[in-house]
């Protein structure tokens, strides 16, 4: 029988032996019983196509990468079809995804493996971590499924396991914690043998299992079902009561709030998009022109005003109105929308660089084309309807 796991201040010096001898094989056993095993990117030893559902599974649920995932390898279906790619191609894959420095990174990682590694994809997790946007948790993943390599992942669902497993308390952002994670994740790998390979892919995806399906936040399933947790026997959290306060969140601030006010500049059936900088919220997609928010409370008829000055830049406008408002919450900050439709008339020139973002007409029939903030995507969609937002 497994020793009894106590529970694991942040400065526990390393155990001569894992803390769990049988850990990562009650998890190999779980999984494949109760794990997944039929979400699209699984069943494949392919490199790219592990790649690519691990960075979109960072930070999104896979309710919601599912119909990406598969949209994104029907049209890119190798990494170099990915690399061969225009950034407005893969931006409009990847618009609502959120997070969109993921898929900067994830075009750059593309050439990089082209130019860099002749174009067949590592799976080797050292090197895999020199390419862009691949970090170490990510790394390890994609090595493990695609050849078993034997290496350690640590991503959120993996450290409320571990938090609540080991009871390690303090915020797994904290260094020194998760310092402490990566040790104890090293420590109860399957073992190295004939069978290391398949145990690996069983047991990274099982961790992953665990904390998204049993482990979860809000009410873990720690016993009573054919599927719960394989290790509850020995869980400090389940033995001490601390589920519910494991792992220790992180300390909440008062979010912030921001506005702006965007022009919906329209010839007709078509819309003037700015392409907007690579830093930055949205970076790499087409919105809408934005204006200063100058007057505190808002005056929608002083607003309107400016409108039509600021819209002398693209060509002659007719008249503006409010079209409405919205509020895009962010992970740091909530965003208020104020929209504001300007109607143009006469020849409007567009531009590739220069002063100021690159802007290009798109007609409201075409939305596909480029990638689009959701808040956008969605006051556009309205307005190719005929509503008011």
């Amino acid at each position: 029988m497994p020793r009894k796991s106590a529970a694991l201040p942040v400065d526990t010096p390393a155990a001569v032996a894992p803390p769990c001898a049988d850990f990562a094989a009650r998890v190999v056993a779980w999984q494949r019983v109760h794990g997944r095993h039929d979400l699209p990117w699984q069943n494949t030893r392919d490199p790219y196509r592990i790649w690519l559902s691990e960075i979109m599974l960072q930070q999104t649920q896979v309710s919601a990468v599912i119909e990406y995932f598969q949209r994104f390898v029907s049209r890119l279906p190798t990494v170099a079809a990915l690399a061969a790619a225009s950034a407005d191609e893969v931006m409009a894959l990847w618009a609502g995804l959120g997070y969109y420095s993921r898929a900067r990174n994830l075009h750059r990682c593309a050439k990089a493996v082209m130019s860099e590694h002749g174009g067949a994809f590592p799976t080797d997790p050292e090197v895999l971590v020199t390419l862009p946007g691949i970090g170490r948790s990510t790394a390890a993943a994609v090595a493990a499924f695609s050849a078993g390599v034997r290496s350690p992942i640590l991503d959120g669902n993996v450290k409320r396991v571990f938090a609540r497993f080991f009871g390690i308390h303090g915020h797994p952002g904290v260094k020194a914690v998760e310092t402490r994670m990566w040790q104890l994740a090293g420590e109860v790998l399957p073992a190295e043998g004939p069978a290391q390979s398949e145990d690996m892919v069983s047991y990274t995806q099982g961790l992953m299992d665990l904390g998204a399906t049993v482990c979860s936040r809000g009410k873990p399933a720690c016993l009573g079902a054919a599927q719960s947790c394989p290790l509850s026997a020995d869980c400090v959290a389940r033995r001490d009561g601390l589920t519910a306060v494991l792992p220790t969140p992180k300390p909440r601030a008062a979010i912030p709030e921001r506005s702006t006010v965007m022009l919906l500049v329209r010839r007709r059936r078509e819309v003037l998009l700015a392409l907007r900088p690579d830093s930055g919220i949205w970076g790499g997609l087409w919105s809408l022109p934005e204006m200063p928010v100058d007057t505190v409370p808002f005056d929608a008829e002083q607003a309107e005003d400016a409108a039509l000055e600021r819209a002398r830049e693209f060509g002659t406008p007719d008249r503006a109105a409010m079209v409405g408002e919205l509020t895009h919450v962010f992970t740091h900050f909530r965003l208020l929308i104020r929209a504001i439709r300007v109607d143009m008339s006469g020849a409007l020139a567009v531009r590739d660089s220069g002063d100021g973002p690159a802007l290009r007409w798109i007609s409201l029939d075409d939305l596909d084309e480029v990638g689009t903030p959701a808040p956008v995507r969605k006051l556009l969609e309205t307005q190719a309807r005929g509503g008011l937002f």
